[in-house]
């Protein structure tokens, strides 16, 4: 699941629980605070990611920063399922800055690629910043630019259009802003042109991901594998208990201001 949102002040995800998944944010602009049970909490400005690994159970709160000109805080939030194996493995955290991911160009300069996780002609990101096998590509092109970048072979991807019109995605697909492409499992790889009549560079994000052997249930911010299981998350939340246990005596400091409301 990708989330493409915008917080302003005022708003945000005050103490909230989760389960069986990997979540991975990207901010574009702005910054957000975090803080959760373990006693992990920090700032991430535009540019930065933060990859939390839910496990058997976390309780956080992620709320905006207040920008000097009232603008919202925008990013990208990925949901990722973890590995039946890992469901409940312990939660942890990464921070990756924006001066950790390198970037890539090609095609004259045409193309410029962020390699926030996988790799791009020969550019390799950080590694294990997560469990489940995921790639993210920050895609900026300008007309007349080509880009073929392969894929792992059999796993789900898409693009999300960020900025841009009149992007042509493998057999002229043609895609703007906010659309997103899904492609077929099959082949290693996508092409993507963008028109030299373009008015403007595009921007996109690639991202693909290895898939699950099991079937994925999910309710609100718990993700299982079964019905049993998914009751067993709420039921383990609301008794503070098989991971939850810290969640009896923890409030954010962050999420005060909307939980007292």
């Amino acid at each position: 699941m990708l989330d493409h949102f915008s917080v302003g002040s005022g708003a945000g995800f005050p103490d909230h629980p989760h389960r069986g998944q990997e979540t991975i944010t990207y901010l574009l602009h702005g910054s957000f605070d975090h803080e959760d049970f373990t006693g992990h909490k920090g700032t991430i400005y535009a540019g930065d990611l933060q990859f939390m690994t839910a496990g058997r159970g976390i309780v956080h709160a992620e709320m905006p920063g207040k920008d000097g000109d009232g603008s919202p805080n925008v990013g990208l939030q990925l949901w990722v399922d973890l590995p039946k194996d890992l469901k409940y493995c312990e939660p942890r955290y990464r921070d990756l800055r924006s001066d950790e991911i390198p970037t890539v160009k090609i095609d004259n300069n045409l193309v410029a690629v962020k390699v926030i996780s996988g790799d791009s002609h020969g550019v390799y990101s950080v590694r294990d910043l997560v469990y489940t096998p995921v790639w993210i590509l920050d895609v900026t092109m300008q007309p007349g630019g080509k880009l073929s970048q392969p894929l792992p072979l059999g796993w789900n991807a898409f693009a999300y259009v960020l900025a841009g019109e009149n992007i042509l995605f493998g057999d002229k697909t043609n895609a703007g802003q906010y659309y997103n492409v899904v492609f077929d499992q099959v082949g290693d790889g996508i092409d993507v042109l963008v028109p030299w009549d373009t008015q403007g560079e595009v921007r996109f994000v690639i991202i693909a991901g290895k898939p699950h052997d099991h079937d994925v249930v999910q309710y609100g911010p718990f993700i299982a594998t079964t019905n049993e299981e998914l009751y067993q998350a709420m039921l383990d939340y609301q008794s503070n208990t098989n991971g939850f246990e810290r969640a009896k005596s923890w409030q954010s400091e962050i999420g005060k201001s909307m939980l007292s409301i």
